[in-house]
């Protein structure tokens, strides 16, 4: 995939490793959440909430990085991923923290890592061949 200079291509794969990684660890710190009320109704449910929500700002305001780095032209060769709401959940858990939903965060451990970290395999292998 010649969409980027090479000299850039080091960081690119680099970023991609940290987000495989970020996604890989909040999926194993969220595994015995089950509901949404695991979340809600003990201690640790609030705290794996939190950390929830702290990796998921790290993962958008990765990609955020990785679009710019790539001058824009990566992430849209793979437009089943809403990257503009990947980016957009980390400006709301960043920026209105006390407004979020745990419903959101659920669904998004729940239904939206496994499609992120296609994205990112599928990236990784067209930039490494």
């Amino acid at each position: 995939m010649e969409l980027m200079s090479s000299e850039n291509l080091p960081i690119i794969l680099h970023t991609l490793d940290k987000l495989e990684l970020a996604i890989d660890r909040l999926q194993e710190r969220t595994s015995s959440i089950k509901t949404v009320d695991d979340f809600l109704l003990t201690p640790s449910g609030t705290e794996k909430l939190d950390a929830a929500c702290m990796v998921i700002i790290a993962i958008g305001e990765t990609v955020k990085n990785l679009d710019k780095i790539t001058n824009g032209k990566l992430l849209s060769t793979y437009p089943k991923i809403p990257w503009s709401q990947v980016m957009g959940a980390r400006d709301i858990m960043a920026h209105h923290y006390f407004e979020v939903d745990a419903e959101v965060v659920f669904k998004i451990v729940k239904n939206d890592l496994e499609p992120l970290k296609k994205a990112i395999a599928v990236f990784k292998n067209s930039l490494s061949s």
